[in-house]
């Protein structure tokens, strides 16, 4: 486990989450310490010189063509964090302002955006001290990158707005206090600095590759063990089908259908029973593949974005402010629209596998809804009803948020991403496909034992089925579901099987 990360030539997603949602510890190295220093010289440099540069000393989007005096300068980045703290909505969880802040403080460690060292030093011991800042999760156009989330961060370090100490809610002034911290003064293009960037929905987009690369493997475990409650024939997944079809994922999932199938006695060949199967176990490879190879994808954009300069102007190591537009969110957007689809196929896939087991029509000789003494008893009817609306939802959520801009500042900003919309829906969508999962996981263990296959399994899904057994027992009767579809999505999320 990681306990400490390092801030210096970049970091990755593992040592990103470690910080977000493990509560690891944050280092400044004396590299990524120098490298700050050096590019707030150059911000000195360019106010003493007097050249205008958009965010020194001049006014912000609209009123960029607005001078504003070195008096003011102070004033200036101040009202820019207030004004601009204006989110609404249900807050951030606080593993998304972890992600938020680290990522912050590792994009302003680079040596291109001209704040102080203290600043990024008093972000640092805001994470090490756990002290969160209260983030309202909605109000991000995704660009001038999120704006309004990041401003609810700078918000703390000036001393203002709200945050968690302890896990208790309270006025910043109050949470300083009680932890021995001191507020920042801001100095010129501090505060643009600190809120223009898409640290906000990357935050969010780590969390979601994380967890979807854990989803892609356990949904292919899941389908594993519904292959052998319905005696799935093992052909399909023949290397030789695969290799011809040239698709990288499509040939790793055989591969690891094969591998989790090894040693079964419950699975077929073909024209033993039956010719071929249906789809959804007979194409597990192309559809599971697909995803597989969207969420590679997606973790290289997501990546790369974690060590990006995305703040606007950029300070350029030779003394140049250069405006640009690398606050936009377009590329993570992009990402978490396709990320949502990608996701949300392992869910339309899963739930039809569960459709399977519980229908009498296609379950080969199971008892309806996988229940003995039906009628007095539902069984597993409900659950599966519950995977189909998780998975209708999910067909509304995967509706791209790219494609629909929208114009701010007087048109100024007149392209916008959405992507923190993306990447909000996107997370949703992984909570309802990791509830579907647990319901065919949940669902599939039921199959085995009412067939007696429990004793014929592969050695892995043998030791998934007892991993399931320890927190969810067999349903000879009708009982209360929902715990037992809750620790099957505990199963999941904790990563246990």
């Amino acid at each position: 486990m990681i306990r400490t990360v390092i801030i210096d030539k970049g970091l990755g997603i593992e040592q990103v989450v470690a910080v977000a949602r493990f509560g690891a510890k944050v280092r400044l190295s004396e590299r990524a310490k120098d490298r700050i220093a050096r590019s707030r010289a150059l911000i000195d440099n360019i106010v003493e010189g007097g050249e205008a540069v958009y965010g020194v000393n001049t006014g912000f989007g609209k009123f960029s063509d607005v001078a504003i005096s070195r008096g003011d300068a102070v004033r200036l980045q101040e009202n820019l964090i207030m004004s601009h703290a204006c989110g609404v909505g249900e807050p951030f969880c606080k593993e998304i302002v972890r992600g938020m802040m680290l990522l912050r403080v590792n994009a302003l460690s680079v040596g291109y955006s001209g704040v102080k060292l203290d600043t990024v030093e008093l972000l640092v011991e805001l994470l090490n001290k756990d002290v969160i800042p209260y983030v309202p999760s909605k109000g991000s156009l995704g660009a001038s990158g999120d704006l309004a989330p990041l401003s609810h961060v700078a918000l703390c370090l000036i001393g203002k707005g709200r945050c968690y100490y302890r896990n208790k809610l309270m006025d910043t002034e109050e949470a300083f206090a009680k932890c021995g911290l001191s507020k920042v003064t801001l100095g010129e293009k501090e505060g643009l600095a600190l809120i223009n960037g898409t640290q906000a929905m990357n935050a969010i987009a780590v969390l979601a590759v994380y967890d979807s690369r854990y989803l892609m493997e356990i949904s292919t475990k899941v389908a594993g063990l519904t292959i052998e409650a319905l005696g799935g024939i093992i052909d399909a997944y023949d290397d030789r089908v695969h290799q011809i079809r040239l698709q990288k994922g499509q040939i790793e999932i055989a591969r690891q259908l094969r591998e989790n199938l090894r040693g079964s006695a419950n699975i077929r060949k073909q024209g033993d029973e039956r010719v071929q199967d249906a789809y959804t176990l007979r194409c597990i490879p192309q559809v599971h593949g697909a995803s597989y190879d969207a969420i590679s994808y997606i973790e290289g954009i997501v990546s790369n974005e974690i060590n990006a300069v995305t703040d606007n102007p950029v300070i350029i190591p030779t003394g140049e402010a250069i405006s640009g537009g690398n606050f936009h969110g377009q590329y993570l957007s992009m990402a978490m629209d396709y990320l949502a689809i990608a996701v949300a196929e392992l869910a339309n896939i899963s739930e039809r596998r569960t459709e399977r087991m519980v229908n009498p029509q296609l379950n080969y000789g199971l008892p309806a809804f996988l229940v003995e003494k039906g009628g007095l008893n539902n069984g597993f009817m409900i659950p599966q009803y519950v995977a189909a609306a998780l998975v209708s939802e999910n067909k509304v959520l995967c509706h791209p948020a790219v494609v629909d801009s929208i114009t701010s500042s007087a048109n100024q900003e007149d392209h916008v991403s959405m992507g923190m919309t993306a990447a909000r829906k996107a997370r949703e969508v992984i909570k309802n496909v990791q509830n579907v999962l647990g319901i065919e996981l949940m669902t599939a263990c039921q199959a085995i034992e009412l067939a007696k296959k429990q004793d014929k399994l592969s050695d892995i899904n043998a030791k998934s089925w007892h991993t399931v057994r320890k927190f969810v027992p067999y349903v000879a009767e009708d009982v209360y579901l929902a715990p037992l579809i809750e620790k099957c999505e505990q199963i999941i999320t904790e990563q246990l099987l």
